[in-house]
């Protein structure tokens, strides 16, 4: 069977297997936070053992370097924008509306895209919208030859029990994965191995808020790996460290070959 261009995208991803994603787009809704003021800057922080960069569609030109290189990451682009992630402005809506379209991100240099969806807004109306535009951004990605990695949001995922954002998760990850995303980005829940086992397309568990230390940062990726995930998508916890470089390298042998978390911690000479 000869591969088409999304499935040969999607391999490259996974090519070890797992997959090592670090997400700098916080800029899109939190503006510049510790560590990602200089985003330019901040790429050249960037181990080329990582499989992609998650980013803006306004910084891939801005941040071409970390692409330039001969073993170089692949580009994932975020295509719409969601109130759901704009803590410091108070919305409650969830929100999504479309922020590139696939054509213009591909010109870009886009290699993969994700899109967002937010259910159990409080609207049925606003629902069935943010289904549309995930809908119609994942079809048109598709048409051109695109994977697209679709991420389940909750709405307050920061009030939410843990027995709340599993339900959540377990919905609205398997609802995305119906819609035809190709992989999925979501939180780690306390049974994320009926998460991962509930949808038949590999499963990225996010690095969500800073934790306290390297050594918990690589524990949390170990424990998404052994309950199913198919890689990882960590972005403060990645890059908000005294060496991101040695850090990032430190989360690929864990996540990509196994490696145990004390065994890394030593190597790398991480906390």
């Amino acid at each position: 069977m000869v591969l088409d261009g999304r499935e040969l995208r999607l391999q490259r991803l996974l090519g070890d297997g797992r997959a090592v994603i670090i997400a700098i787009d916080h800029g899109l809704f939190d503006g510049p936070i510790p560590g990602m003021e200089n985003l330019p800057g901040t790429v050249e922080k960037i181990n080329p053992q990582v499989d992609a960069v998650l980013l803006a569609p306004g910084m891939l030109r801005r941040c071409s370097s970390v692409f330039a290189r001969p073993k170089r990451p692949l580009a994932v682009l975020r295509l719409n924008w969601n109130t759901v992630y704009c803590f410091g402005l108070g919305y409650t809506e969830a929100r999504s509306v479309p922020g590139c379209d696939a054509e213009s991100a591909l010109r870009e240099g886009m290699d993969i895209a994700l899109v967002s969806l937010t259910l159990e807004t409080g609207s049925e109306q606003r629902d069935a919208a943010n289904v549309e535009i995930f809908a119609r951004l994942t079809n048109d990605c598709h048409r051109l030859g695109i994977p697209v990695i679709g991420e389940y949001f909750p709405n307050e995922s920061d009030k939410l029990t843990p027995e709340e954002m599993h339900k959540k998760v377990l919905l609205g990850s398997r609802i995305v994965a119906e819609l035809g995303a190709d992989a999925i980005k979501t939180f780690f829940t306390h049974d994320f191995a009926a998460v991962t086992g509930s949808c038949p397309v590999p499963v990225f568990g996010l690095g969500a808020e800073k934790l306290p230390t390297q050594r918990q940062a690589l524990e949390l990726a170990a424990r998404e790996v052994a309950a199913g995930a198919g890689g990882v998508v960590f972005g403060r916890n990645a890059i908000q460290v005294p060496s991101p470089f040695d850090f990032q390298a430190a989360l690929c042998v864990v996540v990509k070959h196994g490696k145990p978390v004390d065994e890394a911690v030593r190597e790398y000479g991480l906390e």
